[in-house]
């Protein structure tokens, strides 16, 4: 996606709509219970979505998707949190591992890092939202190791759909 523009092309609406209907399912269908919540395949889809789209359709996909596998989930008390955390997740992808003309390359230390980070600032979103949301400090610790499981398994997803994204040549379509 091309930072400077502010229009949309319909390849990226579509591109866009398809990732957040991805992690939204990944995330909804796909749970393994963990304190507080649960872990699920989302992030694997986020973290594409981000480093395929670059900013703001990491930033679009990775909130809004998330946010309404909560809603549809019914952890409606969830779905603000949930929305700010994803969102910053999505954005700080982009944001480490696509150029300034929002393209990024899957097999990257640039992109590695990128992933990294963007799951501190998950983890340590969910670490605050669950602390204030239950107050105490304990219970929103008691979800990192979920949350921190979850990621290794999203940076995972990512890596394996990524490389046959690309070499099927999605890649390129989705960056036109």
């Amino acid at each position: 996606m091309d930072k400077k523009s502010t229009k949309f092309s319909t390849n990226q609406i579509c591109s866009i709509a398809l990732f957040m209907a991805l992690v939204c399912i990944s995330t909804l269908f796909f749970k393994i219970p963990i304190p507080l919540g649960y872990a699920h395949l989302g992030n694997g889809f986020i973290f594409l979505a981000s480093v395929f789209l670059g900013n703001p359709g990491g930033i679009l996909c990775a909130g809004i998707g998330s946010a309404l596998a909560d809603m549809f989930g019914g952890w409606y008390a969830w779905i603000l949190p949930t929305f700010i955390t994803k969102s910053l997740m999505g954005g700080v992808v982009s944001w480490i591992a696509c150029d300034k003309e929002g393209k990024a390359k899957l097999l990257s230390v640039k992109t590695a890092v990128a992933l990294l980070v963007g799951t501190i600032v998950m983890v340590f979103g969910y670490f605050l939202s669950g602390a204030i949301m239950e107050g105490s400090i304990a219970a929103g610790a008691a979800q990192i190791p979920g949350l921190v499981g979850e990621d290794i398994v999203g940076i995972i997803v990512f890596y394996i759909l990524g490389i046959a994204l690309e070499k099927a040549g999605v890649y390129k379509l989705i960056r036109v």
